[in-house]
């Protein structure tokens, strides 16, 4: 079993950092609020530490889970950061949803440190995480990744290397734009279904036997159908994705009208003080226009 340390203790890294413990790794964690970190460390019984640095200290493997490109450079490149305390030889998983600029920028400190490196953002939710079934889309080195995998899957039911550093957020770019444009579908067709006066969950047991299924109509909803969006991804997180997405499409020269427009209606969305509901409020706009 892997000596392992876990930096950043939201709703993701919290759960992950536990199967990682359920699993017979040693586990040290670090989180910005301390009070977070003292109570992981009472339920899970591992370590926690005060800085990045002396949670990584001696440890094989290094993860981290935090909010934005800026958050990731302030636990890893900073003299408290995890470089200043891993060792040559150890490897640095990133689960943050970043942007692959900052990927590389990761990768190429962490070479020169003789650090392996691993950009591995995720796809689960907290549900998933909670369960340890997300999904893990990683860029990187093979033989760097195949020594890692075995960690990884203490909290993944999928874990594929897709490339080269970076690889693994663009990946993620992807994911993020295919959802926005389904819910926003799922979104429209509810809205269609009540204002014609069908009953929605009789509509959705029919169309999800067919080629209209998905994930988001499975899980969502019902809540959806309710008016209720406490039950996900917040919006602020999900535009955060989406404007990372849609900066990598004006330089990579891919164009992404639906996703842009998603991303509108999000705003709007938060307009309305719907910062942190979860994505499937995009139908709360529609309902409101219909109003």
């Amino acid at each position: 079993m892997a000596k392992v340390a876990f930096i950043g203790l939201g709703v993701m890294g919290y759960p992950m950092a536990g199967h990682l413990v359920k699993n017979g790794h040693k586990v040290t964690v670090y989180n910005r609020t301390e009070a977070k970190a003292k109570a992981w460390s009472e339920e899970f019984s591992g370590q926690y530490y005060s800085t990045p640095k002396a949670a990584a200290q001696g440890q094989d493997v290094v993860f981290v889970c935090v909010g934005n490109d800026d958050d990731l450079r302030q636990v890893t490149l900073t003299e408290d950061g995890v470089l200043a305390g891993m060792n040559s030889g150890a490897i640095l998983v990133d689960h943050t949803t970043a942007s692959a600029d900052v990927a590389r920028e990761l990768g190429a400190a962490a070479s020169e440190m003789n650090i392996g490196f691993i950009d591995a953002p995720v796809s689960g939710g907290q549900a998933g995480a909670e369960n340890g079934v997300l999904t893990v889309m990683a860029g990187g080195n093979i033989e760097v990744f195949e020594k890692v995998k075995p960690v990884i899957d203490s909290y993944a039911r999928c874990a594929e290397l897709l490339g080269d550093v970076g690889a693994g957020q663009l990946t993620k770019m992807v994911n993020q734009i295919c959802i926005a444009g389904v819910v926003q579908g799922l979104s429209e067709g509810l809205h269609f279904a009540r204002s014609a006066g069908l009953d929605g969950e009789k509509v959705v047991e029919v169309i999800s036997k067919g080629a209209a299924q998905s994930w988001q109509m499975e899980n969502r909803y019902q809540t959806m159908w309710q008016g209720e969006y406490n039950f996900g991804f917040a919006i602020d997180w999900m535009r955060k994705d989406l404007g990372i997405a849609l900066e990598e499409a004006r330089r990579n020269g891919s164009h992404l009208p639906l996703t842009a427009l998603v991303d509108q209606f999000y705003s709007e969305v938060q307009a309305m003080g719907g910062n942190r509901w979860d994505t499937s409020s995009l139908l709360a706009k529609l309902e409101k226009n219909r109003s």
